[in-house]
């Protein structure tokens, strides 16, 4: 199983990066590249090479899912793991986005002492499902 190191993160709010980045950087230890819009993200993921995405779904220009949609275009990005982040949690909303291929939802706000580990939980179960389509194919 590879290790979650690098993370992107997306969101306009400077509090919640401000805040994530304490949480990812100095409690999670994670190499972690935020950016304030979709478009900013778009321009500056392919050079960082995250494993993960985190992305804020409410934002102004871009939202989360076509911010997520532009990441795809990125070469090397394609396949890379998706949890958003969003205010307005649903179920219904939640449903959509994991179907749509996201890991998960994370309600904000977030517990900064929890994030890290959510993460690595979400990016377990991804390895999980991922071993188990590679065992399949054989």
């Amino acid at each position: 199983m590879r290790e979650l190191q690098r993370i992107l993160h997306v969101d306009d709010d400077d509090d919640i990066r401000a805040i994530a980045a304490m949480a990812l950087e100095l409690i999670g230890l994670f190499e972690l590249l935020q950016c304030a819009s979709g478009k900013q993200a778009t321009e500056e993921a392919a050079s960082f090479s995250p494993d993960l995405l985190l992305l804020d779904y409410m934002m102004p220009d871009m939202d989360g899912k076509e911010t997520l949609c532009e990441l795809r275009k990125v070469p090397g990005l394609n396949d890379v793991p998706v949890v958003f982040m969003t205010a307005r949690v649903n179920e219904n909303l939640s449903n959509d986005l994991r179907r749509d291929g996201a890991l998960g939802v994370i309600a904000k706000p977030f517990d900064p002492m929890d994030l890290a580990a959510q993460l690595r939980a979400l990016w377990q179960i991804y390895n999980d499902v991922e071993s188990e389509r590679v065992m399949l194919r054989s």
